[in-house]
């Protein structure tokens, strides 16, 4: 069953898929009755889920779901990945690759490889204070209050912490 998604309690649980590019308004326009779509038939062992999706920074992908109505289960999930690979065929974009971090600089969304970030972290493009999306967390709650936050405050701090003990090493 399909909700706004400002209608999700802070409990609701959320899956947070990036994108390679971002997404353009068109393709926005054009993937909402999909999600909404989606969201309205997503079934676990039957049952229908309270669940939404939304695009968000043009680079997100979000979906949500109250596992308080019911919750998700292998088979749920893998059909919401099977989603997910489908839009991507659809946009011509990744959503499932994860070797790419996403902050927020100079108020715009930037990617940068896995592989950069020591350099990116070395050099001062990306410090403590850089907002960084992480897209681990789990609840709605969490997407609210906590992304994106300070790059130093999520498990990235080891790379500044490395780079302050020893500068020589990063």
């Amino acid at each position: 069953m399909h909700v706004s998604f400002d209608q999700l309690p802070a409990t609701a649980r959320v899956w947070i898929y990036q994108a390679s590019r971002p997404f353009t308004s068109a393709e926005t326009v054009s993937i909402l009755p999909l999600l909404a779509q989606f969201a309205e038939h997503w079934t676990s062992h039957g049952r229908n889920l309270l669940a939404s999706a939304e695009v968000l920074h043009q680079y997100f992908l979000v979906l949500g779901l109250d596992e308080a109505v019911a919750g998700a289960s292998g088979c749920s999930i893998d059909a919401s990945v099977r989603f997910v690979a489908q839009l991507e065929q659809h946009l011509g974009l990744e959503l499932l690759e994860k070797s790419r971090l996403a902050f927020m600089q100079n108020g715009a969304v930037h990617l940068l490889e896995r592989r950069e970030l020591k350099a990116a972290t070395a050099s001062g493009a990306v410090t403590p204070d850089t907002l960084y999306f992480d897209n681990t967390l789990a609840t709605k709650g969490e997407l609210d209050t906590l992304w994106p936050r300070p790059a130093g405050q999520t498990w990235l701090a080891r790379y500044f912490e490395t780079f302050e003990k020893n500068p020589g090493l990063a």
